[in-house]
């Protein structure tokens, strides 16, 4: 759990107050920063500023603690703002934020030992590798991690003004929604192109990174609605981020009961399309899936002396013994018990 950390003034207090929207100025904010002169911040620039939390934590950006095992760049411009972060250490580091703007997280790269990460209204993951995934945090939702880092993770950060996001045409102003640990090619290429602008921080860049900017937001309220041309995709079969990402979340969530609807919401399906596609990606309904995977997370821990047969049926979601041996045999043809002997 994440202990009250110190802010990281440097970043979160000028992240979007010391910059004017649209100067498209970038530095690289240090410990050092905090100690330059306040001064008044421009009118229009008020909307943006968040004030300090009980305890003194500010709202304004993504903490991080240890504040010095990470280099932050930074960047505003027309109600956006953006960061790439860089972990520098591999020691624990927590992150943290809740803000009344949206926040996108593009993981560039990273793997972990151990962790976990929670964003609110959401079940929690201890995904390990979070390379090439994406993490949406809408305004006003908490958004909390920790890692023991296998990989030093980069990162880069997209905070939007909710008040200056696109309307969908259709949906209207509907709540975005939140997302962890998900793939979307479209998302991604245009993160990595304004990413990739913000290193270079040219002034002849600045109209093409606001016009990427527009288009990232827009692309966040479309994958909010739903996009029909994936539906159609899907009478083909999953496409590989879809197949990713559903058998990534089975994994992290095999003992537990999962809703039709959750897989089909993380792939941008609705229920019919995503059994069909799944059954033709896969070759099997995806509550069979789901049962053989439970069924064989078991027979490895049957391969365990030290459990017993009812603990490994409350290990793989079983509240009864005895329905565990049913599955389990029905599965296998053998009991729980007569598994595990013929492995002696």
């Amino acid at each position: 759990m994440l202990t009250s950390t110190p802010s990281t003034p440097a970043v979160s207090r000028r992240l979007f107050d010391r910059y004017p929207a649209g100067a498209l100025q970038a530095r690289v904010f240090d410990q050092r920063a905090h100690r330059e002169d306040s001064r008044e911040e421009p009118s229009e620039q008020k909307a943006w500023r968040l004030h300090a939390r009980p305890g003194g934590a500010l709202d304004s950006a993504v903490e991080i603690y240890p504040a010095d095992s990470v280099r932050r760049r930074a960047m505003t411009w027309n109600g956006m703002a953006a960061e790439i972060v860089q972990v520098t250490r591999r020691e624990r580091t927590e992150f943290r934020f809740q803000a009344p703007r949206h926040l996108l997280i593009v993981h560039e790269q990273g793997a972990r030992h151990d962790g976990e990460t929670t964003v609110e209204g959401l079940p929690r993951s201890s995904l390990r590798d979070f390379k090439r995934k994406l993490t949406f945090v809408p305004a006003g939702h908490e958004y909390r991690e920790w890692q023991e880092p296998r990989t030093l993770a980069r990162v880069v950060y997209f905070y939007f003004d909710p008040a200056k996001m696109p309307i969908h045409p259709e949906s209207g102003m509907q709540p975005l929604a939140p997302r962890l640990f998900f793939e979307d090619s479209t998302l991604w290429d245009t993160a990595l192109k304004l990413k990739t602008l913000m290193e270079s921080a040219g002034a002849d860049n600045r109209l093409y990174l606001e016009a990427l900017g527009t288009v990232l937001a827009h692309e966040l309220v479309r994958l909010n609605a739903g996009t029909p041309r994936i539906e159609v995709q899907a009478r083909g079969g999953l496409a590989a981020w879809q197949e990713r990402t559903v058998k990534s979340y089975i994994e992290e969530h095999v003992a537990e009961h999962i809703p039709l609807a959750t897989l089909a919401q993380l792939v941008r399906l609705s229920t019919y399309y995503f059994c069909r596609a799944f059954k033709q990606s896969f070759g099997l309904p995806p509550h069979r899936y789901h049962n053989d995977r439970r069924i064989e997370l078991a027979k490895s821990l049957l391969a365990k002396p030290t459990s017993s047969v009812t603990d490994v049926g409350l290990a793989v979601g079983f509240s009864e013994t005895s329905s565990f041996t049913a599955a389990f045999r029905k599965a296998t043809g053998l009991t729980p018990t007569a598994f595990r002997r013929s492995l002696a």
